[in-house]
């Protein structure tokens, strides 16, 4: 009787820990963005210890449509003018898509950084039909969180 008690509170100890455990961090204000490498749609490496101030984060299909759009009426450099880079969360793009979308994108004028697996952009918050804007100090802290609908607001306002 002894034992199966002890048993049955290990295994809520570990049920609960393993719960805690698997919460996703969320990154707020004030916390160090990690470090997140990938390549663009040119294959050219990106790191965000390059010095960005800003990091414009699609996770959604139809807000990244809409940034794309409203990115490539800017025209090149837009973006390395602002000290911003732009993310676009591909991991759940299925093979097919890709075939069609990855040289589509080579023709678009601003550099757009391809995050290829799924936790690395899930640590920041997310709006639906919003393209996540983070400012960042030069250390890489988060000033400040905002969300940009790039259907209905301009670009310029993220910065």
């Amino acid at each position: 009787m002894k034992n199966c008690l002890i048993r049955l509170i290990l295994a809520g100890i570990c049920l609960i820990g393993g719960t805690l455990g698997a919460a996703p961090l969320v990154l707020a204000a004030g916390d160090v963005i990690p470090e997140i490498t990938a390549a663009d749609q040119q294959g050219k490496a990106f790191s965000t210890t390059n010095g960005c101030q800003f990091l414009l984060i699609a996770t959604e299909m139809n807000a990244a449509k809409a940034a794309n759009a409203k990115l490539a009426e800017q025209g090149a450099g837009f973006l390395e003018k602002h000290q911003a880079a732009y993310l676009l969360d591909i991991h759940t793009m299925p093979g097919i898509a890709r075939l069609f979308a990855f040289p589509k994108m080579r023709k678009d004028p601003e550099r757009i950084i391809l995050v290829d697996t799924a936790k690395t952009l899930s640590v920041f918050p997310a709006q639906p039909g919003r393209v996540t804007v983070v400012a960042l100090t030069p250390d890489r802290h988060i000033q400040k969180i905002s969300f940009w609908d790039p259907v209905s607001e301009p670009v310029a306002g993220c910065f």
